[in-house]
């Protein structure tokens, strides 16, 4: 019990302090996170840049491969571009243990003391956000320092040693770290554990290798149970980390373990601890320069294993992944992707309420009826999605995103009411045979025309974050008020002078009503992407 103690402890202390270390590094690098994913549509290569970036950010290459899984599964990456990030995650999570091996444990009481007076003094947001950072750091090296001396006394203990003996057999030894890092679901916490037995020499380089190299496959167990529910693509995704990391450690124990070990022992001689981290680098550093090449097979290799298509489900959403809300910055913009999702099914709609009222197309209106339910089940769906994130640890920037977004949720989906009015007038106009005069007529087409760029151009000012967008939407809702007095005023002339029915000067004062308020709409989102820039 004297030793479990300790080593729990100094275990729970590790993981907590690595974990609260990489949601302050989430915070403070939030907006750059969300740039740094945009680059991955550019090439692979950036990928692996960007994979190891952003595992150096949140500490965990198994919560970057989850992310992965759900951009996939969102759409919002294929199956090229998740390699190279899978790549990049399993070398940006090498940092942990080069950090350990700098054994700084003497200044983790200064960092916790700093972090914890900064946390307590600081009233602005980023500063707080620095002091989980600090903290996160000091516990970290904290628990490091827990466990060492908790597994002092497994010096003395003769089951230890027959358990080294056993683990001197390579493959026994790597299903050890297989099973390990399984259960404890990080694989940096799996290192950390090899590197407090060094740090009291219980344990050498020879069977800690073959142990870390297991630990590689162990990691990937993260990413294939959250892919359980998940589209083929995203299944496909988790299956390429399981086979790049599982053909890299047959190559590591068939062919590169002599050499990586002469090389590792001849840079850092006598210091197990940097022997091991330096290998677990190297392990994944030649494992990507080896595979790159042969990323497409990869690929291949993943759909040939799993096939066929998904099923239509009755999910309107195509960009929320409830895997994404632990990782607020990436939520966030799946939340503006879902956004504009939602805004160009009703920029879609406009035109099928136009084609139903003056083309007489009444079959439209069952277009329009389904896109309609899309627009309510998104405004359901992101809004649910909006209230989860929430309950999160959000930056004041993220919060106040969140507000934004859903004032705009709000306003497209009343968009989307304003057009299912439409349609309905249309469906009264066929059933009376209303006709409206060749006037009437040209003005609506101007009228639905200038209010179906304004609403195109407020998703473009969205999506672009665009000031100079965001103005063309004002000065175009100044027109639309204009046009929308003039055409009414004209109409009511048409009624007194019999050049217009009645049933159709109703029908056409009640069309521009509505045209005029989807205009209003899209002025607010362009009033929203204007306040945020200011």
């Amino acid at each position: 019990m004297e030793m479990i103690l300790p080593v729990l402890g100094g275990l729970g202390l590790f993981i907590f302090g690595m974990n609260l270390m990489g949601d302050g590094l989430q915070k403070v690098a939030g907006s750059k996170l969300r740039q740094m994913i945009a680059i991955l549509t550019k090439n692979r290569f950036l990928g692996v840049l960007v994979g190891t970036v952003v595992t150096m950010v949140i500490q965990s290459s198994s919560a970057t491969t989850v992310m992965v899984v759900g951009f996939v599964n969102a759409g919002l990456m294929n199956l090229s571009q998740a390699v190279g990030v899978i790549m990049g995650a399993n070398l940006g999570t090498t940092v942990t243990g080069q950090l350990i091996a700098l054994n700084l444990s003497d200044i983790a009481p200064i960092a916790l003391v700093i972090g914890v007076f900064l946390g307590f003094v600081s009233k602005d947001k980023k500063k707080k956000d620095l002091s989980e950072i600090v903290v996160g750091f000091g516990m970290l090296f904290l628990g490091m320092n827990m466990m060492s001396n908790g597994l002092a006394p497994l010096s003395e203990m003769p089951f230890f040693h027959e358990l080294i003996t056993k683990l001197e057999n390579p493959w026994l030894a790597m299903l050890t770290g297989f099973l390990l890092t399984t259960v404890l679901q990080s694989s940096s916490a799996s290192i950390g554990i090899l590197q407090a037995l060094a740090g009291q020499n219980l344990i050498t380089i020879g069977i800690a290798m073959p142990i870390l190299f297991g630990e590689n496959i162990g990691t990937t167990t993260t990413a294939m149970i959250s892919s359980i529910g998940a589209s083929k693509n995203a299944k496909r995704a988790a299956l390429i980390h399981f086979l790049f990391n599982m053909i890299g450690t047959l190559l590591f124990m068939i062919f590169l373990q002599g050499p990586v070990r002469t090389l590792v022992l001849k840079w850092t001689p006598g210091d197990v601890r940097s022997q091991i981290a330096n290998a677990h680098t190297l392990f994944n550093l030649v494992n990507i320069v080896v595979q790159f090449p042969f990323a497409g097979l990869l690929v291949k290799a993943s759909e040939k294993l799993i096939k066929g298509e998904d099923p239509k489900t009755d999910i309107a959403s195509k960009f929320l992944d409830r895997r994404m809300i632990s990782t607020p910055s990436i939520a966030i913009e799946q939340v503006r992707q879902e956004l504009l999702h939602m805004g160009e099914v009703a920029g879609k709609n406009l035109l099928v309420a136009k084609s139903s009222i003056l083309e007489n197309n009444i079959e439209a209106i069952d277009e329009l009826n389904e896109n309609e339910d899309t627009i309510n089940k998104l405004n359901k769906e992101i809004t649910d999605y909006i209230v989860e994130l929430n309950r999160e640890s959000l930056s004041a920037r993220e919060i106040n995103s969140n507000s934004n977004s859903i004032y705009c949720l709000n306003d497209i989906e009343r968009i989307g009411d304003h057009i299912k009015n439409i349609g309905e007038l249309s469906i009264y106009i066929e059933e009376n045979s209303i006709v409206f005069s060749k006037a009437a007529h040209e003005q609506l087409d101007d009228l639905f025309n200038k209010v179906h760029l304004n609403v195109v151009t407020a998703i473009s000012a969205l999506e672009a974050w665009s000031k100079d967008k965001a103005y063309e939407v004002v000065e175009m809702e100044n027109v639309i008020d204009s046009l929308e007095s003039q055409y009414r005023e004209e109409h009511i002339n048409r009624l007194s002078n019999g050049t217009c029915e009645a049933g159709a000067g109703i029908m056409f004062l009640d069309t521009i009503s509505n045209l005029e308020r989807i205009s209003d709409h899209c002025n607010n989102i362009a009033g929203y992407v204007i306040s945020n820039q200011e």
